[in-house]
């Protein structure tokens, strides 16, 4: 089930459905401290992931533990306009990019190992297979590095995060043209860098 979206229960189920993000939130905007809990809970995946591809590195449960509490603090100013989640994550972004403000080195070591258990189709070990999926996730992430950041991060959210077009127009506080006319801008210049490191390595 996605994030944020009710089951269908169906009639007669004995199973109590899951409360939904909104429920949640207005629960918590009552000083219900389980109710963003759960919702923390449910979030902190993407979170983590956000952080971490973006750039945070051996920072991002720092970053996301900073968005939490100015989520719970900023939760009057959430009016449901786009999802929860994309709400949160733009907050993510955000203390991420403030991280970047703050210090000039960014965690390559970190984004690797974000990129690989960010959903990637898993590979068993041993055998070419393997050895050949490994080089092509390590020559993404290179090239991913490469990018300008509002690329890394447009590219990012619509396919490391799986984010839809909405979310992310929520989350980067972008026009939906932008997103567009960028996410294009982006594949193009990714593609690129990913042949001519393909022609590097023969």
């Amino acid at each position: 089930m996605e994030p944020g979206r009710r089951e269908r229960c169906h009639e007669g189920a004995r199973r109590r459905c899951p409360l939904d993000d909104a429920e949640f939130v207005s629960r918590a905007r009552t000083g219900d401290l389980e109710a963003y809990e759960a919702l923390v809970a449910r979030h902190s995946a993407a979170a983590y992931r956000t952080a971490v591809l973006l750039g945070a590195g051996s920072d991002a449960e720092d970053v996301i533990q900073e968005a939490f509490v100015k989520g719970y603090r900023s939760l009057s100013r959430y009016r449901g306009a786009s999802s929860f989640r994309s709400w949160l994550l733009a907050i993510v972004a955000n203390e991420t990019r403030n991280l970047h403000r703050s210090r000039s080195r960014r965690d390559g070591l970190a984004l690797r190992m974000a990129a690989v258990s960010s959903g990637s189709a898993q590979v068993a070990d041993g055998g070419v297979d393997a050895v050949l999926a490994g080089e092509r996730r390590a020559a993404l992430v290179r090239a991913l590095r490469l990018l300008p950041v509002r690329d890394r991060e447009v590219i990012v959210c619509r396919f490391f995060l799986d984010l839809s077009e909405d979310e992310t127009v929520a989350m980067l506080g972008w026009p939906r043209g932008t997103v567009k006319s960028r996410t294009s801008r982006a594949l193009a210049k990714l593609r690129d860098l990913l042949d001519r490191e393909e022609v590097r390595s023969g």
